[in-house]
């Protein structure tokens, strides 16, 4: 007992040393925005870079102190202080497809952490109106899930946009069996997003093989509308299943264990070079003939530059004229990227660049 007693009365003051410390940075913070309001600065202190860049500082601290926490634990509690200082600096307003318990909130709060003002968008198409028109500073939207593949209504949104893509998100995803019920047996009908129910198919079609199957537009609905109706499923995550009050009768039913969704965050920043980026663009060859897409590569592969994803979609100038996303490691300012993304222009009958942004990190 007495060997206890030191190291509770050891963690009180390493507690107090700690309150100390986030008090002092939080004060700084306050100072950060004295100075920029002075100099004229904008009230968006938010700086995807220098915030990549205090998280991959602290991941590597982690590293180095051989810390008992996880790499993403530590990063998670890092991220909580600087959205605190950072909502003394200047709140921010980000945009979601709602509604709450939706996987998208939790991107938000992964990447930004809990003290932003998060704001229910009903569709991905309204997250961008809320970021073009200002009355959100940031949105994020889905690009891309590890097994089902592209959001192809996001892809068309970026490409007739004026935002840009300040950072990505990615996050794991584990659907649970949300319901009322008691019993799976008593579950006639499942309610969920189209791409959760590609994800979970195997299960479903061995567990539930008889249950109607309905789209909606976010899982985060599917769980608003079991508990409405006090009966039926939704496929959503832990968060829904708190929120709406339901019960878990499955976890974990996704059929890969590694399932990831991909986030984009979208705004009118253009973040600096960190040496760990990415650059997203879109373009369009001059027609459709043998080796035009090939012309629009070849400048990437002589200049050694990765490419990480390439996507088409039609570009609703003409019946089978296409856009080409592309990713690419690197930032545009690099001295690699740069020449080779002046080269691609020049060959393109379309193009621009809808971002250069740090890796997500954890």
């Amino acid at each position: 007992m007495t060997e206890l007693k030191k190291a509770r009365a050891r963690i009180d003051r390493l507690d107090q040393q700690l309150q100390e410390l986030i008090a002092e940075r939080a004060r700084v913070a306050l100072d950060i925005r004295r100075i920029k309001a002075g100099a004229g600065g904008a009230n968006d202190h938010y700086r995807p870079a220098r915030e990549a860049e205090v998280l991959r500082r602290t991941i590597a601290r982690n590293r180095e102190l051989n810390g008992p926490l996880a790499d993403e634990v530590m990063a998670r509690l890092m991220r909580e202080i600087m959205s605190a200082c950072l909502a003394l600096e200047s709140p921010l307003a980000v945009s979601y497809l709602g509604p709450e318990g939706t996987y998208t909130q939790a991107a938000v709060y992964k990447h930004f952490g809990h003290q932003v003002s998060a704001r229910v968008a009903t569709a991905i198409d309204e997250i961008f109106r809320d970021v073009e028109s200002g009355s959100a500073t940031y949105g994020v939207v889905p690009i891309e899930n590890s097994t089902e593949g592209v959001v192809s209504s996001t892809l068309d949104l970026l490409a007739n946009t004026p935002l840009t893509i300040c950072g990505e998100v990615w996050l794991p995803v584990h659907h649970h069996l949300l319901s009322k019920h008691k019993r799976r047996a008593g579950i006639r009908k499942v309610y969920a997003h189209a791409q959760s129910f590609a994800q979970c198919r195997k299960w479903l079609d061995h567990k539930l093989p008889h249950a109607e199957r309905i789209a909606v537009a976010s899982n985060g609905l599917a769980a608003q509308r079991v508990r409405q109706q006090g009966r039926g499923a939704a496929i959503a995550g832990q968060a829904a299943a708190e929120l709406y009050g339901l019960g878990i009768l499955a976890s974990n039913i996704e059929d890969d264990p590694n399932n990831t969704t991909r986030f984009l965050v979208i705004g009118r920043q253009n973040p600096e070079p960190t040496g760990r980026d990415m650059t997203s663009l879109v373009m369009s060859a001059h027609k459709n003939r043998s080796g035009a897409l090939f012309e629009l590569l070849e400048p990437f592969s002589r200049a050694g530059v990765s490419l990480t994803k390439i996507e088409s979609r039609p570009s609703r100038r003409a019946a089978w004229d296409y856009n080409f996303f592309v990713d690419l490691e690197g930032h545009q300012a690099d001295a690699a990227v740069k020449p080779a993304l002046d080269l691609v222009q020049s060959h393109a009958a379309y193009f621009r660049i809808l971002g250069s942004y740090p890796r997500a990190v954890v």
